[in-house]
């Protein structure tokens, strides 16, 4: 079968060897990032595979969040991908080996267990299932239409792109998401609007105390969004139908967000395991086994309830001390010895400087901000990725070690550039940029292609092989 080995980063890349996993983490997030620590610390060399669109971004919904305030251990709060970042630098540190993809099968109908990623066959002793779950939509008759032009599931994302600044906005929901969501667009809009289904909110106390204290908020309390309206090019409003009297009411909105909730990503592993009436694994009270011996959930996947990044946190390091007794008790786990006792340290994660006059380098594989992206696309003759992004933006997160590997991998016959559309609002405009990320490639002074989201990494290389 195909083994994966890991460069430095963790990454992997394929090598032909007869072998079987201990186990196999599929999806990231704080469970399986978790999941991932404890296992590599039991010499068990766990391969992860992070997910990358079908279900969510690697890091999870955390990805998507702002200011992660009740983890513990951090007083003064931390950001959700940065937090992400830190399990993730901890889980390579000592031993876990990634594979950014998605999971695209998993058979547990046989022993070893089957997985294919990115093509790739891997087989398994044990397996702990971390997928998560996935944003609710609304399903509007003009959903579609408005989708990246007005209409979002990621307020974090997108809420700092330029058409919604100084703009009336909405979110629908009325949990913790929608009431964090609302209060970080008081940032941007010229006011918000919280649409909420009921007569009150179900946020926590401290939460919802935020948003009724918040002049620059009001709560449109028993109103359903039942449709969206505007031009061809963006929104322009929302109709509200009041849940009690059935009239409806137009909204002049130029946003709205979506804070309703998430399914179970169970899609993979449907039909082989049981599940509950909404979709979520089944798991023996208090403990992380599934239905089938050997295969284990953790976090959002398995949790209907509770949902927070710390339980989904100490779910992962159950089903990690739950999978290694079990491997260990049927003498199964093949456990790996280290170079050396203590790995070494992390440090600091290094971030790109902004570019000026005094640092700029015309043969740099990657830069940020204006001025590098003003002199690359007059005076470079190589395909330039632009990559537009927000500070706060988990997607953004994800896609720019991706980009950054293609540029690697073609070892100097591109370039790129990163622009933070809130440093650089005027050349976010003029690019037309409706959300982030947003990767657009040029080549002699020319738009060729642009994507909207988090893509693949073989996408964006063939777009730049295809110009060279």
């Amino acid at each position: 079968m195909t083994e994966l080995s890991a460069t430095p980063e963790g990454v992997l890349s394929n090598v032909e060897v007869d072998t079987v996993e201990n186990l196999v983490i599929v999806g990231s997030g704080p469970a399986g990032y978790t999941a991932a620590i404890y296992a590599a610390r039991a010499n068990l060399s766990p391969l992860l595979i992070t997910g990358f669109q079908d279900g969510g971004i690697p890091g999870g919904q955390l990805m998507t969040t702002t200011h992660v305030e009740n983890f513990p251990g951090f007083p003064d709060g931390i950001l959700g991908p940065e937090l992400m970042d830190r399990c993730k630098a901890q889980a390579l540190r000592w031993g876990t080996r990634l594979v950014e993809a998605d999971a695209e099968a998993i058979d547990l109908s046989q022993r070893p267990f089957r997985i294919t990623a990115e093509g790739r066959n891997i087989e398994s002793q044990a397996v702990i299932l971390a997928t998560g779950a996935s944003a609710n939509r609304l399903h509007l008759p003009s959903e579609e239409r408005f989708w990246s032009r007005g209409i979002s599931a990621c307020a974090i994302c997108d809420g700092a792109t330029p058409q919604f600044r100084n703009e009336e906005l909405a979110v629908v929901g009325g949990g913790d998401s929608a009431c964090e969501e609302a209060g970080y667009l008081t940032k941007y809009g010229s006011h918000v609007h919280l649409i909420v289904r009921g007569d009150k909110l179900r946020a926590s106390a401290a939460m919802a105390d935020r948003v009724l204290a918040n002049p620059s908020i009001t709560v449109q309390w028993n109103s359903q969004v039942v449709e969206a309206s505007g031009s061809d090019t963006w929104m322009s409003g929302i109709t509200l139908r009041d849940t009690s009297s059935g009239a409806s009411r137009d909204l002049p909105v130029r946003g709205l967000f979506y804070a309703i909730g998430h399914t179970p990503n169970t899609r993979l592993v449907c039909g082989q395991l049981e599940v509950d009436a909404k979709g979520y694994l089944i798991t023996r009270p208090g403990r992380p086994e599934t239905s089938l011996e050997g295969v284990y959930a953790a976090g959002d996947v398995a949790d209907a309830e509770w949902r927070q990044g710390i339980t989904a946190a100490g779910s992962g390091c159950q089903a990690a001390l739950a999978a290694e007794r079990w491997l260990s008790h049927h003498g199964l786990a093949v456990t790996v010895q280290r170079e050396a006792v203590e790995p070494g340290a992390v440090g600091e994660q290094r971030r790109t400087a902004v570019s000026d006059e005094a640092n700029f380098d015309p043969d740099a594989l990657w830069q940020k901000g204006g001025y590098a992206l003003r002199k690359l696309y007059h005076d470079s003759k190589r395909p330039l990725l632009v990559v537009y992004t927000s500070p706060s933006c988990g997607p953004c997160h994800v896609l720019k070690p991706q980009l950054k590997r293609v540029l690697e991998e073609l070892g100097g016959r591109a370039q790129g550039v990163e622009i933070d559309i809130e440093a650089d609002q005027d050349i976010a405009v003029q690019a037309g940029v409706s959300g982030t990320p947003t990767v657009q490639l040029f080549f002699r002074k020319e738009l060729q292609q642009q994507w909207k989201g988090v893509k693949q990494r073989s996408e964006f290389r063939q777009a730049i092989d295809a110009l060279l």
